[in-house]
């Protein structure tokens, strides 16, 4: 039951994504961003009374609260390399540093990386380079803003993924509550200014922004749900697949065209994904 519900989160997060993903080309990032905070805000408060834990300390706390900079940032970047460059190469940047950089961390405070681990970090960087490796002339700027935006989102979730390590798991879900009420303050002002300057989205970026919010927000209920019904090694490689969906969608209902260098670059990613994963 937990490598399935684990399954179900991946397709949740990764349908999530791709439709945020367009509410921000059409509409902006910010107010997409909060949004789906703001689900994330009601899922905190849902996993609470799910798993509560044995109650919050100064510390964890304080950790939950440094998450919410690195899901702010995480957030936000996604969402804006999502409506400047393409969804496929943002997706797998952002996951290949998302897996590799907290394994780098783990290793440095004393962890141990088995040879698959390191070989995935190893492959991270030359996969990097050919995702963004000779952008089409017509979106040269776009193509390199896309990645770096992929690049920022990647640093974000790694430092939600650090914090949220050395809040640890005595606490239950109390890291949660101040990590995603601090991401949705900071990204309150990018929310209103967004706002101000594109005024209120149609009704079917109404949708989109909803259908992705709701859909984050259960993936990150499955996620916590599958963690206590399956090994959790086995439930982060399962759930770590999210952004093979976005690709994929991308690629079927967007038409997203890949380089053969940006092709390769792709699988390379996901095989370093899994093998840091799988570490």
């Amino acid at each position: 039951m937990g490598a399935l519900l684990a399954l179900v989160a991946a397709a949740s997060y990764g349908v999530s994504d791709f439709a945020a993903g367009l509410a921000s080309r059409r509409f902006a990032a910010g107010p997409v961003a909060a949004v789906a905070q703001a689900f994330g805000v009601l899922t905190a408060a849902v996993a609470l009374g799910l798993f509560p834990g044995a109650g919050p300390t100064a510390v964890v706390l304080g950790w939950g609260a440094i998450s919410g900079l690195g899901s702010a940032l995480g957030t936000l970047s996604l969402y804006r390399g999502f409506a400047v460059g393409r969804l496929s190469v943002v997706a797998a940047v952002s996951a290949v540093l998302t897996a590799v950089i907290p394994a780098i961390v783990g290793l440095a405070l004393g962890n141990h990386l088995t040879t698959g681990a390191a070989v995935g970090i190893a492959l991270a960087i030359p996969a990097i380079g050919l995702i963004s490796w000779r952008p089409q002339p017509h979106e040269g700027n776009a193509a390199h803003a896309g990645v770096l935006y992929g690049v920022l989102a990647g640093l974000g979730f790694s430092l939600l993924f650090i914090a949220l390590d050395r809040a640890g798991t005595h606490a239950g879900a109390w890291p949660l509550v101040p990590g995603q009420g601090v991401a949705l303050l900071l990204e309150l002002p990018f929310a209103l200014r967004g706002l101000r300057s594109a005024g209120m989205p149609a009704r079917a970026t109404v949708g989109l922004m909803t259908i992705g919010g709701v859909l984050s927000g259960t993936g990150n209920l499955l996620f916590l749900a599958a963690t206590g019904r399956g090994q959790l090694a086995i439930v982060a490689v399962l759930s770590s697949f999210y952004p093979a969906i976005t690709i994929l969608l991308a690629r079927a209902l967007l038409a997203e065209r890949w380089t053969r260098e940006q092709a390769a670059g792709l699988l390379i990613a996901a095989a370093a994904v899994v093998l840091v994963s799988t570490g």
